[in-house]
């Protein structure tokens, strides 16, 4: 019942977490791609501006 996703390379996960809730645990692994500029502060940056342009309420002009 287990299904597992075989990594086809031999490269090991960038991150790995751990999350455990009652007996169980769940493991994630994560991969960053090798030839990327963006740092991880860049992207979320990127992400904070998408919420506070989600959030922002459009000006009215009459």
């Amino acid at each position: 019942m287990t299904d597992k996703k075989q990594n086809t390379t031999d490269r090991r996960p960038d991150c790995v977490t751990e999350i455990r809730m009652g007996n169980t645990v769940l493991v994630v692994s994560g991969y960053f791609k090798k030839d990327t500029t963006a740092t991880a502060a860049d992207k979320m940056m990127k992400v904070l501006e998408a919420e506070s342009h989600a959030g922002q309420k459009p000006h009215h002009t009459a």
